[in-house]
This record gives structure tokens, C-alpha cells and sequence, in this order.
């Protein structure tokens, strides 16, 4: 009995073996490497992580979303903030997000994000800093958000009535996926085709086809689940989506931002594996339990419950292929207690998900709280972020940008108006 309980005891080296194995499946599975060496490596796991390329690492920005207004609360509040320790650290006071990621991907609420923080303005800069667009994200949802249908951006999809609304228009003006200072990728689900789709600044600078107004593009990540799809064309004509909200398909875009970059040698053709990536995560926050009353959840509780398990599900699947590069090339910033849903005030909900202790993926075991809260790891990013931009000044370019041709559209003059205003604070 005793050599038989010994024997079902899980030991380390079995425990290092099905990590390195599967970190290779999940390699081979999510990213597409098919590195010979990572085999030979199994039965010996390596003493050291594997170092960066000598062009530095491409820096990733994913923001979780989905169509409630409080999905926007967490990730606003903490790129705001990410955004004022790069100003301090980096010593300069206008530093915009978009100066230090060469690309962003969100859905639902954190596509939005993503398109208002790597939008090109009538400056060449891009249209709002963090702050800016927290504010006027959280300033709106207070004022349009009604009973029985909460949510800035399901309230002004619904308003629109399946056509771009007259808020995203204001922000945005005429500007397409192309003019954005760098890649971005928004995910809606397509009822034409029935499957998920992917705007790529990539793909609209290929072609017309692909291209398509911001605008849309935000309106149809962040279409509420029940609502009439938004019909949308490219600035062609020739492609048409009927889109629901990202979040219903991709509610955590990570995995499909860290592959685009992997299978993109173009744009990134130094990214030749994880070791190569610095992958910046913002969850959504947490949501509104659905099984505290004995009433069954409703469809719209199921659908939340869907999509933050998915985003779960991504951010193990991640961390897992990150294998040991895991602790210092992947960094995820979720709530963890704090339900920003039920928050009358967004700001205080956000600092306390930012005082929490942050929760890591642990291969095997799940997830576990770690010693370190959001908010240290946040700064923690701020380091890496500023190390990395300092770092690439005097080397050889880690990242390859598609020639664009000249912005087909400027962004309209509403768009200052808004970006000034939100700035000044006046309402």
C-alpha cells in the first residue's frame, strides 16, 4: 500500500514533463510552431528561459470587452493609468498608449478602446489619450444607461437602429481601419458567412474590400446580443457583414492578436516565437453573479456567463503556451472579487480591482492569487514597456509597418470637439 500510494503520487519531474509537453501542443495548436527543437527539449527542461531576439519584443495590447457598459470600466480605468506612468517614467508628458505597443486588439467595450486610443486624429497623433477616452466612456454611460437595458454601448446601438449612431459617428468622423498609428484587430461574428471576423488594419491596407469605417467597425463589436445585427459595407461596397458583438465569439482577443503576429512576417518578421512577445492583457472586470437568486439566468446572463468563461479559457490557453516565458513576457490584469456592474461609482470600483491581489493561470492547477496585486503589475508593465521603447531607439526596427496610402479620410471636426471637450472636463 505504501509503495502503491507512492507510486500515485505525482512528482516534480512528471509535473516538468507534461509541462514542456504540453506547452508544445499548445505552441503547435495555438500558434503554429513546429520548432523540432522544442521536442528534443521535453525530457530535459530547459535552466533558463529562452532569450529575446536581438530586435527586441513586439509589444501587445488585448482588451477583453463585450457589450455592458461596466466591461469598459476596468480596462479604461487601468490603461489610464498605465498611461500616466509611462508620462512620469519616461519623462514625456504627452506619451500616448500607441507610442508604446506595436498593436492592439479589443472586442466588444475594448474594441472601442483600442479604436479610440490607435485612431490617427487631424494631428497624426491619435484622437484621445487614456484618460480622455475612460472619461468619456464612463461620463456617457452614467447619462444614457436605463433600467432593464444597462450598457453605454448597447443603449446606443439600440438607439442607432442597426446604423452607425450618431456617437460613434461624433468620435470618429470618416475614418477607416486604415487610418489608425498602428495594426489593430476588432472582432465581430458574421451571420452572412456564419463565422467569426476579424477588421485588420492588415487587410484594409491589402485592399479596399477589407477596409471599412471606424465607426461600424465599433458598432459592430459591441452589438448586444438580441439586438438587430448592424449591416455594414467595406468603402468599396463590395464586402458585406451582418455583425453581432465581438464579445459573443471573441471575448478575449489575445490569442488571435498573439497568432496574427506570429504568422505576420511582414509587419513583425522578428516575432519568430513567444520568447519574442511582450503581451499586455486587461480583463474585463468581474460580472454580476447570476445564480444569487433561485430564478434561472436569463438569456442575457448566459450569454455573459459564455463569454467571461471564454476569456477565461483563452487566458490559461495563453499563459500555458507562454510555458516559461510565462512570468516575464505575459502580463493578465483581472478583477478579482470587485463586481464593477454593480459600481455606482466606476472610478472607486476600478481602484479597488486594481488593489487586488492578481490571479495567474498555473498549468494543471488552474488559476491562483498571486502576491502581487493589478496594480503592481501594472507598474511592473510600465518598466517593461519603457524598457523596451528605450531599448529599440538605436537598433534595427522590430517591427515593419505596411506602407499605408494617404489617410482616404480625415477625421471630421466633431472629433476635435469631442477630444477637447472630454480633455477639459465640461460635459
Amino acid at each position: 500500500m505504501e509503495s502503491a500510494a507512492a507510486w500515485m503520487e505525482p512528482s516534480l519531474d512528471v509535473d516538468k514533463l507534461r509541462y514542456e509537453i504540453f506547452s508544445i501542443l499548445e505552441n503547435k495548436f495555438l500558434f503554429g510552431c513546429d520548432d523540432p527543437k522544442l521536442f528534443l527539449s521535453a525530457g530535459s527542461p530547459p535552466t533558463t528561459p529562452p532569450k529575446a531576439s536581438a530586435a527586441g519584443r513586439v509589444r501587445i495590447l488585448s482588451i477583453d470587452g463585450g457589450g455592458a457598459a461596466s466591461d469598459s470600466i476596468l480596462a479604461g480605468f487601468a490603461l489610464a493609468r498605465l498611461e500616466a506612468f509611462l508620462r512620469k517614467f519616461s519623462g514625456d508628458p504627452a506619451a500616448r498608449i500607441a507610442d508604446f505597443f506595436d498593436l492592439a486588439a479589443g472586442s466588444g467595450a475594448g474594441g472601442v478602446l483600442a479604436a479610440m486610443l490607435f485612431t490617427r486624429g487631424p494631428d497624426g497623433r491619435p484622437l484621445f489619450s487614456a484618460d480622455e477616452a475612460h472619461r468619456l466612456l464612463t461620463k456617457n454611460r452614467s447619462r444614457l444607461a436605463t433600467s432593464g437595458e444597462k450598457g453605454l454601448l448597447r443603449k446606443i446601438f439600440r438607439r442607432s437602429g442597426g446604423q452607425a449612431g450618431v456617437f460613434f459617428r461624433g468620435i470618429f468622423g470618416d475614418a477607416t481601419l486604415r487610418d489608425t498609428v498602428k495594426p489593430v484587430l476588432i472582432p465581430c461574428y458574421d451571420l452572412a458567412s456564419g463565422a467569426p471576423f476579424v477588421f485588420s488594419r492588415a487587410d484594409a491596407v491589402e485592399t479596399d474590400g477589407y477596409d471599412f469605417l471606424m465607426r461600424e467597425v465599433c458598432a459592430a463589436t459591441c452589438a448586444a446580443a438580441g439586438a438587430a445585427a448592424v449591416e455594414m459595407r467595406s468603402v468599396d461596397g463590395r464586402t458585406r457583414i451582418r455583425a453581432v458583438g465581438g464579445g459573443l465569439v471573441m471575448s478575449n482577443p489575445t490569442a488571435a492578436a498573439v497568432t496574427h503576429v506570429l504568422n505576420n512576417n511582414l509587419e513583425f518578421p522578428f516575432a519568430a516565437g513567444v520568447e519574442n512577445l511582450l503581451v499586455l492583457s486587461l480583463g474585463a472586470g468581474e460580472p454580476e453573479p447570476a445564480g444569487r437568486t433561485s430564478a434561472p439566468p436569463s438569456a442575457a446572463d448566459l450569454v455573459r456567463i459564455a463569454g467571461i468563461g471564454q476569456a477565461d479559457v483563452v487566458d490559461q490557453a495563453v499563459a500555458m503556451a507562454f510555458g516559461t516565458n510565462r512570468t516575464t513576457s505575459y502580463i493578465r490584469i483581472q478583477g478579482n472579487g470587485v463586481s464593477l456592474a454593480r459600481a455606482v461609482d466606476g472610478v472607486e470600483a476600478a481602484e479597488e480591482a486594481l488593489a487586488e491581489r492578481n490571479v495567474e493561470s498555473v498549468l494543471f492547477r488552474g488559476r491562483k492569487v498571486t502576491e502581487r496585486t493589478n496594480g503592481e503589475k501594472l507598474k511592473w508593465a510600465t518598466e517593461e514597456l519603457i524598457g523596451e521603447h528605450d531599448w529599440r531607439r538605436s537598433r534595427v526596427p522590430t517591427v515593419l509597418m505596411k506602407p499605408t496610402m494617404t489617410p482616404r479620410t480625415s477625421c471630421s471636426t466633431t472629433v476635435t470637439t469631442v477630444s477637447s471637450r472630454t480633455s477639459s472636463g465640461s460635459p
